[in-house]
């Protein structure tokens, strides 16, 4: 399989991930990192917090040291008063302390036995520093230490008191322990709590799922479920869309119907025509092929457009179509002056293709039956774009001007045409919501086409 397939592949299986997977996997994904970054922070203020603790204790003991401290009378460092601690006493007892001075044996206590606390970076002031430290094999230590001048003497000494690490180390493990064990039940119980929730959340759209399955298997014809209120907007799109659909459906049914209807009579007349072999069988064959063909480009211009509407995207511009039909009509009539005023930016809720055929069944009629001038004018006036077609023609007298709209009706038979012009328009107009009507131009003196047409946003 080549690579592209494979990636192409692995897309599909990702756009087809459970949406209930993808919504637990986030929500582990999201807990996961927040537990790891609340508990590593956590770790470290308990941890601290422990340890200072534990200096704490340290500190009282180097601050006892130095408050018992004073000078012997060959220089040396004593205690005037023994350390409470029995376990200064105790050889490798794990508690410790020393005094250290330069050029002076160090004085140490008897849990030191043969060794000796190391000695901490230099500095100059009276602060306690903690540090630990690894001097002693097996043995990690916590030392506090302080420099401090004891009264007269000009001699500053190093006073250090180090204690075991094992028993901080000891609490610091068990809280460690005790904190992964306690967040990872919290992260499984906080899984678990979005699974449960993913899953009944999501509960309504398998009910949608089983009324679309009904739908299809005929036992429904829509989801009339009560469904919660986020659900609703959906569920109503698809109601929407099926009544769409069999709107639809139910006007190609009856287009059908009535180009049989509209083409059983012609063929009947040819076929008795064929049957006596009349002398006048050319041309009724002509007349009614030409009936046929205007009841087939009516029926095909309905089915386009009702085709068409259903994109909610539909859009026109006006102007630009106006200026196409004007060009292609201004090379039929030659002597037809077609003028074009009004809004150039107005568009409508109307596929272009559709546009074009209105304007161009309108604008044409103007300047075959006008006398050589038409004006045309583009307004919006509310939701609606108007579109004024006017010429300087007779007109349509007003009692004709319903009948007009009836397929196949011409009030000029010497000029050449099928009569479905402004059938096919109101029909078209129709179905995108919109209207047509006849008047009487005042300006022109002839026949005022105003269309209608549901203005685009």
């Amino acid at each position: 399989m080549k690579p592209e397939e494979q990636l192409t592949q692995l897309q599909r299986r990702r756009g087809r991930m459970s949406l209930t997977r993808r919504m637990i996997g986030v929500a582990a994904i999201w807990i996961g990192v927040l537990l790891v970054t609340g508990g590593l922070a956590l770790d470290r203020v308990l941890t601290q917090a422990i340890t200072r603790n534990f200096d704490a204790q340290l500190e009282y003991a180097l601050t006892a040291m130095i408050a018992s401290s004073e000078l012997g009378p060959d220089g040396e460092v004593r205690f005037i008063r023994p350390l409470g601690d029995q376990r200064f006493l105790e050889p490798y007892s794990g508690f410790y302390w020393q005094v250290s001075a330069p050029g002076q044996e160090q004085f140490r206590s008897r849990s030191l036995w043969d060794r000796a606390l190391p000695l901490g970076e230099e500095h100059d002031d009276n602060v306690i520093h903690s540090y630990d430290s690894t001097a002693f094999a097996g043995e990690p230590l916590r030392i506090l230490e302080r420099d401090a001048r004891l009264p007269e003497s000009d001699q500053t000494f190093r006073f250090q008191v180090a204690s075991s690490r094992e028993a901080l180390d000891a609490q610091i493990r068990v809280l460690r322990q005790t904190m992964v064990r306690s967040f990872a039940l919290l992260g499984i119980g906080l899984v678990v709590m979005a699974a449960l929730q993913a899953y009944f959340g999501l509960w309504p759209l398998r009910r949608v799922r089983e009324s679309i399955s009904d739908i299809r298997s005929g036992r429904k014809s829509r989801v009339d479920e009560t469904l919660p209120r986020e659900i609703e907007p959906l569920v109503d799109e698809l109601n929407d869309l099926l009544d769409h659909n069999e709107t639809q459906a139910e006007e190609a049914r009856r287009h059908a119907g009535n180009l049989a209807h509209a083409l059983k009579t012609p063929l009947t007349v040819l076929q008795n025509e064929a049957a006596v072999e009349a002398e006048t069988l050319p041309a009724t064959v002509t007349r009614e092929v030409r009936a046929m063909r205007r009841q087939v480009d009516h029926h095909l211009a309905r089915a386009r457009a009702i085709g068409r509407r259903g994109a909610g995207q539909s859009r026109a511009d006006v102007w630009p179509s106006l200026v196409s039909v004007e060009r292609a009509v201004s090379r039929l009539y030659d002597s037809v002056t077609i003028d074009i005023a009004g809004q150039k930016d107005a568009a409508v809720h109307v596929e272009r293709q559709d546009l074009d055929e209105l304007l161009g069944n309108l604008i044409e009629n103007a300047a075959k039956y006008g006398g050589g001038r038409v004006f045309v004018t583009v307004e919006t006036v509310g939701v609606f774009v108007e579109i004024a077609i006017e010429d300087d023609g007779p007109g349509i007298p007003e009692a004709e001007r319903e009948t007009i709209f009836e397929r196949g009706a011409r009030l000029d038979t010497n000029k050449p045409g099928t009569g479905l012009g402004l059938a096919i328009v109101r029909d078209v107009a129709d179905i995108y919501g919109g209207d047509v009507a006849l008047l009487e131009s005042e300006d022109l003196g002839g026949l005022l086409v105003r269309l209608r047409l549901p203005a685009a946003a």
